[in-house]
């Protein structure tokens, strides 16, 4: 039996059998039977609706055939929850499409719902997740190994009588010969990434401090300062400027093989770490990261001492605790940057990342 809900326009779910689900897909017990996607919503926001861990989203994603691009969901579509041979399933029941004099138009083979939809434009498909929380890290900064600073042109001189530049003004770089490249990014060696577990350098933080463009080629070279986040010093080292913007247009998803690292940075200033935040883990490309990837964060277990203990001065181990968990957005060869889509906890350097 199915009961509605008028004043809020909703189903309520239907009543199953738990047990005919597949186990591999955790569903969050509330979600609704039907939800209307609006202006703001993301796709892993969509997803805890219906699941407990959204990166399932690709096990019970079904799109309608007729819908001419599946990955896409835009504000206005109804998405239905069912259960196909015992298999949860989530479809567009409905789209809506808006007609050149502003007529509300249901793309063909729906059904019309109640209560009415408000009428919303369809051109921009909703994101995978908050892209405003990681645009200035798709570009800039990124992880560099020391002999790629080494190598790379740097800042001179200023011209006029400048002592540091800025916005508008023009440096002169050693040396960047006759290139294609005509837009560069400034940048100064920033903080050092270690691995908790041997030690090792895994690289260092580009800082970004300008973006310029090539005037004149030659040793020196003449640049002349776009943007700048903060003034260019002599020693400020250059790199080819990004060729376009990364984005992000499929489903999150776990890594193929397993994977245990660990948080080993926090970007953006903050010392409390939590949802949205950006963190960096000790762990890449060569480890089979890629973007897209999702990890449970593990809040590693505190040492405590036990204070019946014969031997006091040996401590026990709590266990570790689940905090969280985030999505690689960009992959380095041996880090990569990750924002934390979900925190149950504070969550802290070395705090531990693995394979759902």
């Amino acid at each position: 039996m199915v009961l509605r809900r008028t004043a809020l326009g909703w189903l309520i779910p239907l009543i199953f059998s738990m047990s005919a689900i597949a186990d591999e897909v955790n569903l969050n017990p509330s979600h609704p039977s039907q939800y209307l996607v609006v202006e703001g919503d993301t796709l892993w926001n969509i997803a805890g609706k219906f699941l407990k861990k959204p990166a399932q989203w690709p096990r019970v994603w079904k799109a309608n055939p007729s819908i001419k691009n599946p990955n896409l969901i835009y504000p206005g579509d109804v998405l239905a929850f069912s259960v196909v041979n015992g298999k949860p399933q989530i479809s567009v029941a409905q789209r809506k499409s808006v007609s050149v004099d502003g007529d509300e138009k249901l793309s063909p083979g729906y059904e019309k719902l109640s209560p009415k939809i408000r009428e919303t434009s369809i051109a921009e498909a909703i994101k995978i997740l908050p892209t405003t929380a990681i645009d200035q890290y798709l570009s800039s900064p990124k992880v560099v190994s020391e002999h790629e600073l080494d190598i790379a042109p740097y800042v001179l001189s200023f011209a006029g009588e400048h002592l540091v530049a800025g916005a508008g003004d023009r440096v002169y770089v050693r040396t960047i010969p006759e290139s294609e490249n005509v837009n560069y990014t400034i940048y100064r060696k920033g903080h050092a990434y270690v691995d908790p577990d041997n030690n090792e350098t895994l690289g260092y933080e580009a800082e970004f401090i300008a973006d310029a463009s090539l005037q004149k080629a030659g040793d020196p070279a003449t640049l002349l300062i776009n943007k700048a986040s903060s003034e260019i010093r002599s020693g400020d080292r250059l790199m080819p400027g990004a060729a376009g913007d990364i984005t992000l247009n499929y489903f999150p998803r776990p890594p193929e093989k397993p994977v245990n690292g660990s948080i080993v940075g926090v970007l953006g200033g903050v010392s409390q770490i939590g949802q949205y935040n950006i963190v960096v883990l000790n762990k890449g490309a060569q480890d089979g990261l890629a973007v897209g990837h999702v990890l449970d964060i593990v809040q590693r277990g505190k040492l405590i001492s036990d204070p019946y203990a014969e031997d006091k001065d040996v401590p026990v181990q709590l266990p570790d605790e689940l905090a969280g968990n985030l999505m690689v957005f960009r992959a380095f060869e041996r880090v990569s940057y990750a924002l934390i889509m979900q925190a149950s906890q504070p969550i802290h350097v070395l705090d531990k990342v693995k394979v759902p």
